[in-house]
C-alpha cells in the first residue's frame, strides 16, 4: 500500500491529528499531528468501531457506518470508515473550540475520496 499523506487535514480548522488504521488489526497506517498518542488511539478506537459493527449487525440495521462521533468537552473525535475500504478507518482530533464539526465531517469525506492507493 501507497503511503497516505494526511497533511492535507492540517487546514481543517481546529486540526489536531489523524491516522489512517486498520480496522481489523488497530495498526496505526498514517499518521499525522500532536497532541495526541495515535497509536494508542488506533487500537481504541479500532474497538470501538467493531462494537458498533457488532450492534448495527445485532439490529439488523443493514447499513454501513459513516462515522462515529465522540464528543468531549475540549475535543472531537471522528471515525471514518472507507468507502472504497471497510478496512481501513480515518481517525481525526479537533479542538473543539476551534473547529466546525459539519465542515470538517464534508472535508474528510471529500479527503477520503482523494486518496489514492496506488
Amino acid at each position: 500500500m501507497a503511503k497516505i499523506n494526511l497533511e492535507p487535514l492540517r487546514e481543517l480548522d481546529g486540526y489536531m491529528a489523524a491516522a489512517l488504521v486498520d480496522a481489523e488489526s488497530g495498526m496505526l497506517l498514517g499518521s499525522d499531528g500532536a497532541g495526541v498518542d495515535l497509536d494508542i488511539a488506533a487500537s481504541g478506537n479500532t474497538e470501538v468501531l467493531r462494537a458498533k459493527r457488532k450492534v448495527a449487525n445485532a439490529l439488523q440495521l443493514n447499513d454501513v457506518i459513516e462515522d462515529i462521533l465522540i464528543s468531549l468537552t475540549k475535543q472531537y473525535h471522528l471515525i471514518r470508515p472507507l468507502d472504497s475500504n471497510q478496512k481501513l478507518f480515518l481517525y481525526l482530533v479537533l479542538d473543539r473550540s476551534k473547529s466546525n464539526l459539519a465542515m470538517a465531517r464534508n472535508e474528510l469525506r471529500t479527503f477520503e475520496k482523494s486518496i489514492d492507493f496506488s
